[in-house]
């Protein structure tokens, strides 16, 4: 009996050792900068672009959103401005990054002022909404995260997405107005009246608003035209398919597909909601995963492809991938000189098919002009919009 027993315990042993071996993870997906050229900026970056408008002392702060509402009138949200060193070190250019200031990182010199401007084509400064900081103010983080325009909206309405203070915001077209408000100032939840860290919104044809919410609750609130809750997928965070680890960025393409940018888990996911799904969602259904992603921060949709900026041991980037998440070329944005990158938090392309692009950690925007002589396939068009359903 005895010999039978120590037996049994070898095989335990045994087996219990060799169990971690067959249930490994799955080796990572490739990196999506092995599977796509890696070709030339098609863009020169336009210098002395914007123009600098804040007191002495002071630089821009982490540009972390931009939206067009047309050639010449560019918003711009910048997470407050950044306190300069006194003195000033040589090399200053008008903006933090040209002094080595991180103006992400550098917490200590933030301070929530200019929060929202507009600028001209020419990067001249034609508006300040001073009269809206003190809705970022008192907050115990970054602050804004993006600006964003409905095409379907006749009224061009502006809206402001406050990561910190887990709110966002619908300003007239001018800002002479606060319009709504939806969430409560530095209370975060995750039930149908509040937010947690939102990032992001995106606008259907029909006037829904979807809202990533986001850092926090890892989820896509679905809300009607004034703002009242419908329905949401996503729920907890989490890395299985249809589960998000920061919802980061958020875009409508055609058939009404939802591209969503995964932040966390460095992936691109697409939902339908044309489909019934009896096991995700009554509406909305998981139809893509595109993996590989160091850090997608950003998505612009357009009839055929799809564009996004990522950011990782590499530096900044842009990507550009058919509809079906197949990867076409990857341009490189310079990680120094005069027009360097360290993110491209957001970007935007107007009418005539001029990018902007949002620094968050340089503190500043920049414009990229398309090049003379540039491959027509790696030049941006502006976001897909249902022509049918402009007003």
């Amino acid at each position: 009996m005895r010999k039978l027993i120590l037996i049994l315990s070898g095989v335990v042993a045994t087996g219990t050792l060799a169990g971690p071996v067959l249930l490994q993870e799955p080796p990572p997906p490739p990196r999506l900068r092995d599977l796509a050229p890696v070709v030339p900026v098609a863009y020169d970056m336009a210098a002395g672009w914007p123009q600098p408008f804040a007191a002495s002392g002071f630089a821009f702060g982490g540009n972390s959103g931009v939206a067009i509402d047309s050639p010449d009138r560019i918003i711009v949200a910048q997470r407050g401005e950044t306190r300069l060193p006194d003195p000033l070190p040589s090399g200053f250019e008008g903006w933090a990054g040209s002094i080595g200031i991180n103006t992400l990182r550098q917490t200590d010199l933030r301070v929530f002022q200019n929060v929202i401007y507009a600028v001209n084509g020419q990067g001249e400064v034609i508006e300040v909404w001073d009269q809206w900081d003190h809705l970022f103010q008192g907050a115990d983080g970054p602050g804004p995260h993006r600006v964003r325009i409905s095409p379907y909206d006749p009224e061009r309405r502006v809206w402001v997405v406050d990561e910190s203070q887990h709110q966002f915001f619908v300003f007239s077209n001018d800002g002479s107005e606060l319009l709504h408000t939806f969430g409560e100032k530095g209370v975060q939840g995750n039930d149908e009246t509040h937010l947690a860290g939102p990032q992001d919104v995106a606008f259907t044809t029909d006037g829904r608003v979807l809202v990533a919410d986001g850092f926090i609750n890892g989820r896509v609130m679905i809300l009607d035209a004034d703002l009242n809750y419908i329905t949401e997928f996503g729920g907890e965070p989490g890395t299985g398919r249809g589960k998000f680890d920061v919802v980061h960025s958020i875009a409508v393409g055609p058939n009404g597909r939802i591209f969503v940018a995964d932040r966390n888990n460095r992936r691109v996911q697409v939902f339908n909601e044309s489909t019934r799904s009896t096991w995700y969602h009554p509406n909305i259904s998981p139809v893509g995963t595109w993996p590989g992603f160091d850090l997608p921060l950003d998505i612009i949709v357009n009839e055929y492809d799809v564009w996004v900026t990522d950011v990782g041991a590499d530096g900044a980037s842009i990507m550009k991938f058919d509809l079906n998440g197949n990867p076409q070329a990857i341009q490189q944005l310079p990680r120094e000189g005069p027009s360097r990158y360290t993110e491209m938090h957001s970007f935007a392309v107007d009418s005539n098919g001029v990018l902007y692009g949002a620094d968050n950690q340089q503190g500043r925007i920049q414009k990229l002009v398309p090049k003379s002589d540039a491959d027509p396939a790696l030049l941006l068009e502006s976001a897909w919009v249902d022509e049918s359903a402009l007003p």
